[in-house]
């Protein structure tokens, strides 16, 4: 019996006997999501993102509205409104370095790489998740917490509307803060490959560092101080920033972003080059 020339050409066809196909960027992201929504980590961070921020803004709103409201205040109720967010930028933190920590520390990464070769598709899947993440639950509790401290602050006639100069760029510069902090921790955490290792640099160098770098002497120092990561990035975040010095929202946000794509940058050059 004569075989078709045709059935022939589909037998010998090499590609037919291909397993799989590489996954287009499409899947990966959907593969990212996945990995990053499903494990316990990132639901608590959420949580605890939503809690500290929320509940740290109303409480220290309830703290100093008497005091705001009479004549002895020298600080505007606006650097009140989004207060909770300082103590909610530590999860972003943490939820940054976990994104990409967590799969070293399991050995997950080789499993991720073997299915997806290209590994600039890789990271910019999960910079999208992260990133879309903590600008949404940032952005949420940025409102949340206002809602909650105004009604503190508007009980003494010291209250904020969302329509006065700031606030608004305030809730939604809170969602880009903590999305900008994720991406910074997790270009970090891209470069040492370790959880413990990671969280202490980046919450070094936004609590303590920021913080001591006021005392550099001269101008140079204060331009230090205005440049560190927590400085530059956190301004946009408050309607009224309590240092006078800082830079300018937009300007200070607009540092802090170059700085985290410069990290990232060289964190995606160290990917491309090491081993798993």
């Amino acid at each position: 019996m004569t075989v078709p020339a045709a059935s022939t050409t589909v037998a010998l066809d090499p590609r037919r006997n291909v397993p799989g196909t590489r996954p287009g960027f499409g899947s990966t992201l959907r593969a990212e999501w996945i990995k990053f929504s499903t494990v316990r980590s990132t639901m608590w961070s959420v949580v605890m993102l939503f809690v500290l921020g929320t509940g740290m803004t109303a409480l220290i709103c309830a703290a100093n509205a008497e005091w705001l409201a009479s004549s002895e205040a020298d600080e505007h109720p606006g650097s009140f409104l989004t207060f909770g967010m300082t103590f909610a930028q530590i999860t972003a933190i943490v939820l940054g370095t976990l994104a990409v920590t967590s799969e070293y520390g399991t050995g997950m990464i080789r499993a991720t790489l073997a299915a997806t070769p290209r590994r600039g598709s890789v990271l910019v899947a999960k910079a999208l998740v992260l990133t879309g993440t903590l600008l949404v639950a940032g952005t949420v509790t940025a409102f949340a917490g206002y809602f909650a401290g105004n009604w503190f602050l508007d009980r003494e006639g010291v209250g904020l509307a969302l329509s006065d100069d700031g606030v608004l760029r305030a809730m939604f510069g809170s969602g880009l803060y903590m999305a900008g902090l994720g991406l910074f921790a997790a270009a970090v955490g891209l470069l040492v490959r370790h959880t413990a290792a990671a969280l202490s640099i980046v919450l070094a160098l936004v609590f303590v560092l920021g913080n001591m770098a006021f005392l550099l002497p001269g101008e140079w120092g204060e331009w230090v101080a205005k440049l560190m990561p927590g400085n530059a990035g956190s301004v946009v975040a408050t309607p009224v920033s309590f240092n006078p010095e800082a830079l300018a929202p937009w300007t200070g946000f607009a540092a802090f972003a170059a700085e985290a794509l410069i990290l990232l940058t060289i964190g995606w050059l160290v990917f491309q080059r090491r081993d798993a």
